[in-house]
């Protein structure tokens, strides 16, 4: 029996390559448009499945495929599939959040602890030679003693949500829909954004969510709130975000994500009050190998090929 194949449309380690060809006919999608068009001419009607990462999979791509069947995701987010596309073909999607929940988890708490402690500040002040020269080293804010409200009450906001528990931290969320967790509920994310000192985005970037944390979200949040973002750029309305900081409408912003990254507006690089990182959230060894397997395993577990463990 010949082996399914499948579109490796996503840069990957090496080892999951191999992997990859050893179980199954691999084609690349080329990143020049006209080859790609090539390639499906000849390749696509026998196409099954998809290891897919960054590639936007749209439905001129999915017409293209009909014969299939799965898109495994290296990722968490799906931002870049035409899901509701996908689901009338009936096309199994899969991707790895529940993977990289743990790892996105601490790197959120490390941009909460970071913005409120002032910590990125503190260290020039320190390498700038200020200490002790300087009177003390101004006073930040306890994370633990705040409301921390959570936007998106996924596998990524339970993992945050038990880290800032452990700190003393009330939680609070909002989502479509309340969940069985012990934390109070929002059906309104501008009421949630009112009573909290700290709203930290995990969701999912959707039509519903696009520039959700808009001007009127940070008015809300107030003067004295921060922001913390490991989801999408786009779930915040940067240009209101930047007014707002400028203005000292919240008292900061720890952000693991841009809206059009790798490209980051001048006005948050320069603001003291901004923390950034890379998109770095799931950026661990070892966490990056357990996305790789698991998408492997979910093209493995669909075609019949055994997986071990």
């Amino acid at each position: 029996m010949s082996k399914p194949l499948i579109l490796k449309a996503a840069t990957l380690p090496d080892a999951t390559v191999a992997a990859l060809k050893t179980h199954f006919a691999v084609v690349d999608l080329p990143a020049d448009h006209a080859a790609a068009a090539a390639m499906l001419a000849t390749h696509g009607a026998r196409i099954r499945g998809i290891a897919l990462r960054k590639t936007r999979v749209d439905k001129a791509l999915l017409d293209a495929l009909p014969a299939l069947e799965i898109i495994a995701s290296y990722s968490a987010g799906l931002d870049n599939v035409d899901l509701p596309a996908a689901r009338a073909r009936g096309i199994t999607v899969t991707n790895t959040s529940a993977v990289l929940a743990e790892d996105v988890a601490d790197a959120a708490l490390g941009l909460a602890l970071a913005v409120t402690r002032d910590l990125v500040q503190a260290d020039r002040f320190m390498r700038a030679g200020h200490w002790p020269a300087q009177a003390a080293y101004p006073l930040a804010r306890s994370l633990g003693r705040m409301r921390v409200g959570i936007v998106g009450m996924g596998t990524i906001g339970q993992a945050l949500a038990r880290r800032l528990r452990s700190l003393g931290s009330a939680v609070a969320y909002t989502g479509p829909r309340p969940k069985e967790v012990p934390y109070d509920y929002f059906p309104d994310l501008i009421e949630m954004a009112g009573v909290c000192d700290m709203l930290v985005l995990t969701c999912a970037l959707t039509r519903d969510t696009h520039h959700m944390v808009n001007a009127e979200v940070l008015e809300a949040l107030g003067g004295r709130g921060f922001l913390v973002n490991v989801a999408r750029g786009s779930v915040v309305d940067e240009p209101a975000l930047i007014a707002t900081l400028a203005s000292g409408g919240i008292a900061g912003a720890a952000l693991d994500v841009f809206a059009t990254e790798p490209h980051v507006p001048q006005a948050l690089l320069d603001n003291p009050r901004v923390v950034m990182t890379p998109h770095i959230g799931s950026g661990t060894e070892e966490t990056r190998q357990a996305m790789a397997d698991h998408m492997l395993n979910s093209l493995r577990r669909h075609f019949a090929v055994p997986v071990e463990g």
